[in-house]
């Protein structure tokens, strides 16, 4: 029995259709999500949500701040 590689950044994909349907959490509107950064960025909210292991941390006590 071979152990599975674990999940790195790249390597981490978020189902197309659950970026489908989420929304912030806390200005309701639409996400992009940013592959490199492993992100999904609320615009209107200024946050960047963190997605760990292919799941994004809908949570804005976790969410970065953007700058500017």
């Amino acid at each position: 029995m071979t152990d599975a590689p674990k999940p790195t950044p790249s390597t981490s994909q978020v189902d197309p259709r659950l970026l489908e349907i989420l929304v912030c959490p806390l200005t309701k509107g639409p996400l992009q999500y940013d592959r490199a950064a492993q992100e999904l960025i609320s615009e209107s909210a200024r946050l960047a949500y963190p997605i760990r292991d292919g799941i994004p941390i809908m949570l804005v006590d976790e969410a970065r701040k953007l700058d500017g």
